[in-house]
């Protein structure tokens, strides 16, 4: 292969892929191109996922939980509270009262105690799913596919910190799902989700006018109508107003989840209750929907996936994603049209991105997320398996905890908001470089993984460190692994 070939490679590993591993060079061939657009072909199934639980199966198992340790809690109270009634005297002397307060600080550490009995299950299903999602970035040949998985799953993204128990699953379910498939049905399934609804507050949503709205007097959530015009679909300012947010919240009342109590099978589930849902007609963005189901829901949605501002939308996030944080005009244009003509065919509009010239001319110049950071440097090391919970904490210690975005922006791709992180990424690459010493040379990193494609200065000082561990974490640190 010659230089420049390698170099393209390399290239595309790094830029659209999850970076080098042992083999990955030589698999991709002469290539690189059609190597990522081959590997678009592939299942994103994930076969190990067989074992793990529904996201509704999950906020069944939590909900159950939750309801477990209320009652033993209860029971400690009441029991603490027995003891003390017949302990009671009509007359308390000082040493009495003190012996109440003591009674009282029994009861508490009791309660406690009935409460840690019953361990959250969520943190076990978060830390699987993490595990799960993380080996299959690092056994990929290439990455591409799961590179846009992760881009779509923050797109759309929901929190570990509000609803941790579907985190994993609903990008399983939701957005792997449909992450190279059109893009009306991702957007259906996202929106959809139970984990969606919980996240952004419409469980709760009613229309004034609908049978719960007129009895309970509670009002409209406008969260999940906002986002998807601003975040997930249009963009901002892109011609929707106030009352169009209004009347899509209207339409999306009723779309909620099956209490777990109310239903012990199908607890966690979608569900459509009309008596959240605000009766009657709404106009969103002109036009008028009639429907008085989940269907009135769904028709917005599938106006808004082919809505012209979608397609530019879509286009720039993932051209800025992948190329450059000021991606080229051209490019963005290019891929929009592919969506517009193919009627929002994600595959398709992927491979444009990657077939066009415009991609590939700039420099490695884009800083990578720390999460693709830390997979690189594993994926460098050949390893396939880790530890979920150092990985996870290692992604909390360099500010992108694992689907766990600070608000439904998901987190973003620009270097200005990650370039002062930057420092706390040699603690990581330390930490990362004495775990695997052992099972890395950082010669073989550079002659092999990445076929010399690593900058002189670099080799230098590689060559020059005191010992492996050393050598490895200035390799990690290099831009040839932070930026692509």
């Amino acid at each position: 292969m010659s230089n420049s070939g390698r170099a393209e490679t390399v290239l595309a590993l790094q830029r659209f892929g999850m970076g080098p591993r042992p083999g990955s060079i030589a698999a991709m061939g002469s290539d690189p191109r059609g190597a990522l657009i081959a590997e678009l072909d592939r299942p994103l199934t994930l076969t190990a996922a067989a074992g793990l639980p529904t996201s509704a199966k999950a906020f069944r198992t939590v909900a159950d939980a939750n309801a477990r340790r209320t009652a033993r809690v209860k029971q400690a109270q009441q029991q603490a509270k027995k003891q003390q009634m017949a302990a009671a005297a009509p007359a308390m002397s000082e040493d009495q009262a003190q012996g109440q307060v003591q009674d009282k600080d029994a009861a508490e550490m009791a309660a406690k105690q009935a409460a840690d009995a019953v361990p959250d299950p969520g943190r076990p299903m978060y830390l699987q799913e993490a595990k799960l999602r993380t080996e299959a970035a690092l056994a990929a040949d290439i990455g591409f596919a799961e590179r846009l998985v992760w881009f779509w799953s923050n797109h759309f993204c929901v929190s570990a910190n509000k609803i941790q128990s579907m985190s994993g699953a609903y990008e399983r379910e939701a957005v792997r799902a449909n992450a190279l498939g059109r893009f009306v049905d991702l957007l259906l399934a996202v929106e959809g989700h139970p984990a969606m609804l919980f996240y952004l507050d419409n469980l709760e949503s009613m229309g004034a006018n609908s049978i719960a709205g007129i009895n309970r007097s509670r009002g409209l959530n406008e969260n999940i109508a906002r986002e998807i015009m601003e975040l997930h679909t249009l963009g901002v300012r892109t011609g929707y107003t106030q009352d169009d947010v209004i009347s899509f919240a209207n339409v999306m009342t009723g779309w909620t989840l099956v209490p777990p109590g109310a239903d012990p099978q199908h607890g966690g589930e979608f569900t459509f209750n009309p008596r959240l849902h605000e009766p009657g007609g709404q106009t969103v963005l002109g036009k008028r929907y009639e429907q008085e189901d989940a269907e009135q829901g769904r028709a917005v949605l599938r106006d808004l996936a082919a809505h012209p501002a979608t397609s530019t939308h879509v286009a720039t996030k993932l051209a800025r994603h992948f190329v450059a944080d000021e991606p080229p005009p051209a490019l963005v244009e290019q891929m929009a049209k592919t969506f517009r003509d193919t009627e929002g065919d994600l595959k398709q509009v992927a491979m444009a991105m990657v077939s066009s010239d415009e991609a590939w001319r700039g420099p490695p110049s884009k800083l990578k997320r720390p999460g693709e950071w830390v997979v690189g440097m594993v994926r460098a090391a050949g390893i396939t398996v880790v530890d979920p919970v150092l990985y996870t904490g290692g992604q909390q210690l360099l500010g992108e905890p694992l689907w766990r975005p600070s608000s439904p922006k998901g987190y973003p791709d620009d270097e200005a908001s990650w370039i002062d992180g930057v420092g706390r990424r040699l603690d990581v690459a330390n930490n990362v470089a004495e775990r695997i010493t052992g099972m890395a040379d950082p010669q073989v990193i550079i002659e092999d993984v990445f076929a010399s494609e690593i900058a002189p200065e670099v080799k230098q000082a590689v060559g020059r460190a005191e010992s492996r561990q050393q050598a490895l974490a200035l390799l990690f640190m290099s831009a040839d692994f932070q930026r692509r």
